[in-house]
């Protein structure tokens, strides 16, 4: 299993390992054995993962996968029968060819591009016979992206009825990965021998190769655009809102040869009024909003384009500069926008005040200038945040920690903006310092494989968050009030 959300094996389906066995409603049903066994794998896999430093999704998902088994073997009533057989009906053959493509990758391996020629098309006759010969694993895979659709349909019930406006929002990667399941079944949409990235930037100075192939401008069109329409489809499906990972790619995507490096890649543009129409109409029929990540070259008129059609910028305190480098003020903060401190492709906050970016892309070599002149830079662009933040008088007495309060007084800057949105680092909550993702990099270092920790880098469960101070003390700074409960200063939701 890749361990990153950016390089899914399909855009169209859900992930089942995010699925809870637990609360699948045949598991209540199930024998007292039949639970013992699942409450038996939970524990092996307790021990398994007991001493692993590093979140292992493959043996994670060896265990879950086994527990799902259980659960499905036990059957459906009547009524459950039917509403699974409605949602293969509404599904059509793209969920037949996705499940086939799960079992095909059990008995010959992750990569399609490696299996026999007459299995690299879903439409091959050999495929027709293996369907008969693997029927019930091609149906367990069904009702696994069944079962799985229900859990995040129930998550966004629950979250609005307690009162969230929103409730969950999606995000949508920019690719799949060369070896998945959608360029299987849609191989001839997807570019062959090339891979997508960004060009060489201030924070990666060599570039990026995403591993991704393409979406082939012509071959959209020649579709009607059915496979984004699709693709947008299931990930409004149960979402208040969606952020779209670098959409600059409905504009012009960078193409990489195959072989070569970001530095020799080329920009390929696209229909960008039929694909940005095609995600406004689907966001106004499920009553979604939606985020792009413009963030990295960006034409100057994109912004303004997509602002003028509704669709969210994200802003990141550490990039929002003026011309001369100096710190953006609030006012200036673009509205339609969603503002946070960090993304997902910076370390959190606790680490970047301590320079761990600099401090690992030199460690990797991903640095064109010294390590002395960039982490000297580094140090220039905090004191000139800190300076801002004293002179608003964002620093306060509610807390000891010197970095907490950097960090709480950082996102009381994000309130002081018009954003629309503002967003909350889950690293930021609890204190986290380790970098969750280093872009540019691939094996070189365990990028979404850092387990949640707190300020003593030891790992965090869910259940923790609720019993700490420090993600009460940052929702009390977003919400407007003080760590007492006093009010600071009129914050509506956004």
């Amino acid at each position: 299993m890749d361990t990153s959300p950016y390089l899914p094996s399909s855009r169209l389906f859900i992930n089942p390992m995010y699925l809870r066995p637990e609360a699948v409603p045949e598991y209540g049903l199930l024998s007292q054995a039949d639970r013992d066994a699942i409450a038996e794998l939970h524990e092996k896999l307790d021990e398994e993962l007991a001493d692993e430093p590093l979140i292992d999704r493959d043996t994670s998902w060896v265990f879950k996968r086994e527990a799902l088994k259980i659960i499905y073997r036990a059957g459906l009533r009547p009524a459950r029968q039917m509403a699974f057989d409605d949602f293969k009906r509404r599904q059509g053959r793209r969920l037949r060819d996705f499940a086939v493509w799960c079992v095909l990758c059990e008995q010959y391996g992750n990569d399609w591009r490696e299996w026999d020629d007459d299995l690299q098309r879903p439409s091959s006759p050999r495929i027709s016979s293996l369907c008969n010969d693997y029927r019930d694993e091609i149906a367990f895979n069904e009702w696994l992206q069944w079962v799985s659709w229900n859990q995040l349909s129930d998550a966004q019930q629950v979250a609005r009825d307690t009162g969230m406006s929103v409730g969950i929002v999606a995000d949508l990667a920019v690719g799949v990965s060369a070896a998945s399941a959608d360029t299987w079944m849609m191989r001839d949409v997807y570019a062959r021998g090339i891979t997508v990235g960004a060009p060489p930037d201030g924070y990666n100075q060599l570039g990026q190769d995403w591993g991704q192939p393409p979406w082939r401008p012509d071959r959209l069109e020649d579709t009607a655009y059915v496979p984004f329409r699709s693709m947008l489809q299931t990930v409004l499906g149960h979402a208040g809102g969606v952020r779209i990972d670098h959409i600059l790619g409905m504009f012009r995507l960078w193409w990489i040869p195959a072989g070569g490096t970001p530095r020799e890649g080329t920009y390929v543009r696209y229909d960008h009024d039929a694909l940005i129409g095609i995600i406004m109409l689907e966001a106004q029929r499920a009553g979604a909003f939606v985020i792009g990540e413009d963030l990295g070259t960006v034409e100057p008129w994109v912004r303004q384009y997509l602002a003028e059609r509704g669709i969210l910028g994200t802003s990141v305190l550490w990039f929002e500069n003026d011309s001369n480098g100096q710190p953006i003020t609030p006012d200036h903060w673009r509205e339609w926008a969603m503002a946070s401190v960090v993304t997902h492709d910076l370390p959190p906050t606790a680490g970047y005040l301590a320079n761990e970016h600099v401090r690992l892309r030199h460690e990797l070599g991903l640095l064109t200038e010294s390590y002395e002149e960039e982490a000297a830079a580094a140090e220039s662009e905090q004191d000139l945040w800190m300076r801002r933040l004293d002179e608003r008088g964002l620093f306060t007495d509610d807390v000891d920690d010197d970095v907490e309060a950097k960090v709480l007084a950082l996102y009381r800057y994000l309130t002081l903006t018009d954003c629309r949105v503002l967003n909350v680092a889950l690293v930021d909550a609890v204190g986290d310092h380790r970098i969750q993702n280093q872009p540019g990099t691939w094996k070189q270092y365990p990028n979404w494989q850092i387990p949640l920790s707190g300020v003593d880098g030891q790992p965090l469960l869910l259940e923790d968050l609720y019993q700490m101070d420090r993600p009460m003390r940052l929702a009390a700074v977003m919400n407007g009030y003080s760590w007492v409960s006093s009010p600071i200063r009129p914050n509506p939701l956004r």
